[in-house]
């Protein structure tokens, strides 16, 4: 069995702990690697390490480091299929969600090319008489991420292009479920002229997350997970002194407006609610029709497209349409939240308790669930299921379905379907949500934009990529600067003046 490693100063170092996580084969429900869990003495390696080559590549001027990662760009694009077939054999996604993952990642580092427009400051000529003021935006020294398991590849992408890019060191702690990609894109990193020891992966579970969490020497810390762990962590990191951004759990609700295209609709919530078997962050859990008449077309539309979705693992090829969840604790997690849907009242339309695949009876595969008359009090409703569930709450007015959104502690993302423009710019305006679609169902911005929620699914000030990553990742310097002059009456220049 593969024993995997931590990445350390350009060299695949064995973990020391004695400590390991099991890396699971979804399909199949085999171990198939072992995960080393730091320490915090590992973990101080590689902080130690990174503290020592971080200020040459500060010193290194942004074109020069824009210029790796415009090589990283080519790499990637080299080895797409092999990252994603390394993505889906540990995440159990299908073949071209995978390679969308790593797309994800890669737009960002393409943004960060952008670094030397971007770190940029001001300048303002003659602020008082003699005095130039300006500013520059510095790195912040060594920066840590802790990524989780549903996008092993853009995730990490996300924090360390833009940190890289803007003179920092970076320690990455990606999940122990799927930790080879993150491996793979530092190797590929320091083969597009990374210097050893900028970018860095230490594996780990809580321990090496503390240790980040209270190492003195680390700046900033970036984090994507559940919202529990999120609030965590920035407390705790935020107490240290460290500036730290998280992002949480999500409940995406989409409405469906009476005067929606009910089939550009129904298409939409399936992709958004079953793709990646709904283990995303921004996918569609809870479907919000205005009026019995709207649901009743909508379930209608919902059922025939629902039962036809095909479940299976990677190595089908496009003959999928998601793959396993990615742990059998996972699988049991949803599976006990469609029975508290359940036991609690709501209709289960599209019954995926007992989905079985034939050859992978030991695989982690969740059938697709549809549930009508979800009410808000329930389990289903309250929870982040993260998995291939669709909840439908009818609502009797535009007003109820906007305060259903509204009322719910997640803000991540939302949508509405409509054809009405009115209706569309008062959503828009009035929600109090980070993310927000306009007959788009998964409204994720692109890499010049930046991503995140509100209420409970973020924590910090700033958002991830786009302009809001180049700040987070800098600290604002502004210098004011006084030239005695040395010219003297008549045009003379008195050197002596100078001195």
């Amino acid at each position: 069995m593969q024993e995997l490693t931590h990445y350390i100063n350009g060299e695949h170092v064995k973990g020391t702990s004695g400590r390991f996580a099991d890396v699971y084969n979804p399909a199949t429900g085999e171990v198939q690697a072992k995960c080393p869990l730091a320490s915090a003495d590992e973990l101080a390696q590689a902080v130690e390490v990174a503290a020592a080559a971080q200020p040459a590549w500060g010193a290194v001027n942004p074109q020069r480091r824009a210029r790796v990662m415009m090589e990283f760009v080519r790499l990637l694009n080299r080895d797409m299929d092999k990252l994603a077939e390394a993505l889906s054999r540990e995440h159990g996604k299908t073949f071209p969600d995978a390679k969308g993952d790593v797309q994800r990642g890669l737009e960002v580092v393409e943004y960060c090319i952008g670094a030397p427009q971007l770190l940029k400051g001001e300048f303002t000529d003659s602020a008082g008489p003699g005095i130039d003021m300006y500013s520059m935006r510095q790195p912040l020294g060594v920066s840590a991420g802790i990524t989780p398991f549903n996008f092993p590849a853009m995730i990490p992408m996300w924090m360390f292009a833009p940190a890289i890019a803007c003179g920092n060191a970076f320690i990455l702690k990606p999940s122990e479920r799927d930790p080879s990609v993150p491996l793979m894109l530092a190797e590929l990193m320091e083969e597009a002229g990374l210097p050893k020891g900028i970018l860095q992966v230490v594996n780990g579970d809580k321990e090496a997350v503390d240790a980040i969490l209270d190492h003195p020497v680390i700046q900033s810390i970036g984090f994507v997970g559940s919202t529990p762990i999120a609030e965590y962590i920035y407390g705790r990191g935020c107490s240290n002194g460290k500036r730290v951004q998280c992002f949480g759990g999500a409940k995406n609700h989409m409405i469906i407006m009476p005067d929606a295209d009910m089939d550009q609709a129904a298409d939409a919530l399936v992709g958004a609610g079953y793709g990646a078997a709904g283990e995303r962050c921004m996918a569609i859990s809870v479907a919000v029709p205005v009026g019995d008449e709207t649901a009743d077309r909508l379930i209608e539309k919902l059922v025939p497209r629902i039962e036809a979705l095909k479940v299976g693992p990677y190595t089908a090829g496009d003959d999928v349409d998601y793959g396993p969840v990615v742990t059998a604790a996972a699988k049991e997690k949803i599976l006990g939240l469609v029975q508290s849907g359940v036991d609690q009242g709501a209709e289960l339309v599209v019954d995926g308790r007992d989905f079985k695949l034939q050859g992978y009876e030991d695989g982690f595969f969740v059938g697709p669930h549809l549930f009508d008359r979800v009410t808000p009090d329930m389990d289903i409703y309250q929870q982040e299921i993260f998995g291939p569930v669709l909840s439908c709450v009818r609502a009797a007015s535009y007003e109820e379905a906007l305060g259903l959104a509204m009322d719910h502690e997640m803000g991540n993302g939302t949508a509405i379907f409509t054809r009405d423009g009115d209706a569309a710019r008062d959503f828009a305006n009035r929600i109090n949500i980070g993310m927000v679609g306009v007959n788009v169902p998964i409204p994720v911005p692109l890499a010049y934009h930046t991503f995140g929620g509100w209420k409970k699914s973020a924590f910090g000030d700033l958002n991830q990529h786009g302009p809001d990553a180049f700040k987070f990742y800098t600290r604002t310097k502004t210098v004011t600067a006084r030239w005695p002059s040395g010219i003297k009456e008549g045009g003379e220049f008195n050197f002596k003046a100078m001195d």
